[in-house]
């Protein structure tokens, strides 16, 4: 073989490798870019699962999960009975996805239309919303009808927990009010916000792409999304004679507003406060703070006459005078510097009991003269004036107490001008005489309970201090005594059945413009039932009445109407037993029950329960009976009933079983049957 062949053999044998040589490096190139290309996954997989899971997951979550957050059902307001003032119930609230909406516009028109919305001010806010917006919070049953019979995609219903205040105005300032969203903004409704409302509870839901709910994670214990319970110290049924009293008292005498306390002279516990005017809290909205305000807290008015027993009281603690002291009323006119002080009748000599009873502005300035300055002072910080009561509830009224500079000032504040005072003030005052000296603490709430029954707050009653001694306090309450007998100012106050003692009182208003006194007028009556051992404290304080003026004639019939109401129903005995003439005129009009009345009358003379004290007798159990069976049943046991409404008696109080003694009232409280129809 030449060497040309060889050469030629050589390069054709060079051109057959070359190809496959060439292969070869292609494959090796690719091999190497999907092995780089494989690390660099392995290496972005490593960093996404180390660095970025979290944010991975959380993004993951968003496409697939919706959480939505529980309201937790507010808590209840409960009366000392555990009869609910203030509940929740659920109620439809309408939402809409606006994406799903065919025609914005339109469907504004139509769910303004029935809701009676703004249709211009929908339609802006379905317009400005993606996924999701409220057409109607809390709407009404007839609402909620008429947006279903429209049909429109996209529109939904959620439940949401509306505050509902079944005895509607019922101590309504006490309870106060919330907002649409479920928080308090007054009252109690507003202190205890944080106990009331819980907390809520957030719920995962799985949803698909197009956002609708797949699978829900179920709440374990609905008991969490309640909140506390409160008790109040309120009795309903008081709150309700307090109420009816008042009204009628404002209206009869035309007065701009009113007020009136009841409290458990021994213990400080309020048993009722009543406003005036009224507000019903389910249909809050518009209403005017001013009819929202918790007057027997809030509003500060001179106390006028009301004021005179403490003064009466301090002096008779430092032994500087005595029931029987004579005092020199100047025949109706005292000169005081250069002032003048009247008596509304002209007396000659009174001694400090007939100051009281008649009333006399010269007698009771001339005994804070004898008192002094520094010890009227003294006396009134003692008695709580000038300080808050302390009772827990927004915007309680501290009141004025000035130190008396002048001898005018002196002797003005004796007779209750010059300082002011709230009613929840001059009610805890009047409690001191009526509870031997002692000045105890007001206060409103018994006690809160969470959802699972722990007490989270208590309050018992509380003696502050004391103030006059027992002995000294005895003898202004029989003073008081004489201010509902004959000769009294306040004689419209008394009660055959029971001893009461209290004060009237007719302040001027001042005129913080002119800085003097206007022609308007305070009228008030405030004390203790029974007086011989006082169980209750009863103020009552009518603004600005018109066709009377005086307190003895504008508050009193109303103190003598919850007295009369109030301490039956607490089982406070009478001082004598009712006629059975009179107890067949009251229980009775219809001739049969006439009959029956006058049969057991005439049964229970001769009732004398064997192994009992003559004249007592013990209390039947009539729980469940139709009222005349429960009258007929009290008659013979020898005690009066007592009816409010008709069916069947649901509550009776004194409760069976007590001894106590003839005559005694026994409240019956009747519930009509309620029937139900199946359809």
């Amino acid at each position: 073989m030449s060497l040309r062949d060889a050469k030629r053999i050589s390069a054709h044998s060079m051109v057959e490798k070359s190809p496959q040589k060439w292969m070869r490096f292609r494959v090796f190139l690719a091999g190497s870019f999907f092995l780089l290309a494989l690390l660099g996954v392995w290496v972005r997989a490593a960093f996404l699962q180390t660095e970025q899971n979290d944010n991975l997951k959380s993004m993951a979550e968003e496409q697939y999960l919706r959480a939505i957050e529980l309201p937790a059902r507010r808590g209840l307001i409960v009366d000392r009975h555990g009869s609910a003032l203030a509940q929740s119930v659920d109620v439809d609230s309408i939402w809409v996805d606006p994406h799903l909406l065919p025609s914005v516009p339109q469907a504004a028109k139509l769910l303004a239309k029935n809701l009676k919305l703004d249709e211009k001010e929908l339609s802006a806010r379905l317009s400005r919303a993606r996924r999701f917006a409220w057409i109607k919070r809390q709407a009404t049953q007839s609402e909620v009808a008429k947006v279903q019979a429209l049909g429109l995609p996209g529109v939904h219903f959620a439940k949401e927990p509306r505050r509902y205040y079944p005895h509607r105005e019922l101590a309504a300032h006490l309870i106060g009010v919330v907002g649409i969203d479920g928080h308090g903004l007054e009252g109690i409704e507003w202190v205890y916000e944080r106990e009331l409302s819980g907390e809520n509870i957030k719920r995962e839901n799985i949803r698909d792409a197009k956002g609708r709910k797949l699978a829900t994670n179920p709440l374990e214990n609905w008991n969490a999304l309640e909140g506390a319970k409160v008790f109040l110290s309120i009795d309903r049924n008081i709150q309700r004679i307090a109420e009816k009293a008042l009204l009628r008292a404002v209206s009869e005498n035309q007065a701009v507003a009113g007020m009136a306390v009841v409290m458990d002279a021994k213990t400080g516990e309020l048993l009722a406060i009543a406003n005036h005017p009224p507000f019903n809290p389910n249909l809050a909205t518009g209403v005017s703070k001013a009819t929202l305000r918790n007057r027997a807290l809030v509003d500060l008015f001179e106390p006028g006459s009301t004021f005179k027993p403490f003064v009466v009281a301090a002096a008779m603690e430092g032994a500087q005078i005595k029931a029987d002291t004579l005092w020199d009323c100047e025949k109706g006119r005292w000169l005081v510097g250069k002032k003048v002080i009247h008596d509304t009748h002209p007396h000659k000599q009174l001694t400090t009991h007939q100051v009281l009873q008649v009333s006399s502005n010269i007698g009771i300035g001339k005994i804070g003269q004898v008192l002094g300055r520094e010890k009227l002072h003294e006396y009134a910080k003692k008695f709580g004036f000038g300080e808050k009561p302390q009772t827990g509830l927004p915007g309680e009224g501290r009141g004025l107490l000035p130190y008396p500079q002048a001898e005018i000032a002196l002797v003005n504040q004796a007779f209750g001008q010059g300082l002011s005072v709230s009613a929840i003030q001059m009610a805890a005052a009047y409690g001191v005489l009526g509870n031997g000296g002692l000045l105890m603490q007001p206060y409103v709430v018994s006690k809160v309970v969470d959802s699972e029954g722990n007490v989270l707050f208590e309050n018992h009653p509380q003696a502050l201090r004391r103030v006059i001694s027992e002995s000294t306090a005895k003898s202004v309450v029989s003073m008081l005594e004489s201010v509902v007998e004959k000769g009294g100012t306040g004689t419209q106050a008394k009660l055959e059945e029971y001893r009461l003692a209290g004060k009237t009182g007719t302040a001027q208003k001042a005129d913080l413009v002119a800085r003097g006194y206007s022609d308007k007028r305070i009228a008030s009556f405030i004390g203790l039932a029974p007086a011989d051992a006082s169980r209750l404290v009863i103020a009552v304080v009518i603004d600005e009445p018109k066709t009377e003026v005086f307190g003895g004639k504008v508050a009193a019939p109303a103190f003598r109407e919850i007295a009369a109401e109030v301490l039956p129903y607490l089982g406070v005995s009478p001082i004598k037993m009712p006629q059975a003439a009179s107890a067949v005129a009251v229980l009775a009009d219809a001739p049969e029950v006439k009959s029956m009345v006058v049969e057991a009358i005439k049964h229970m003379q001769a009732i004398t329960e064997e192994g009992e004290e003559e004249g007592w007798t013990r209390v039947p159990d009539v729980g469940g009976l139709w009222g005349r069976q429960a009258i007929q049943k009290v008659l013979t046991s020898a005690l009066t009933p007592q009816i409010y409404g008709s069916g069947r008696v649901a509550m009776q109080k004194p409760p069976a079983g007590v001894l106590a003694p003839r005559g005694t009232q026994v409240l019956l409280e009747l519930t009509p049957l309620v029937s139900t129809v199946s359809r």
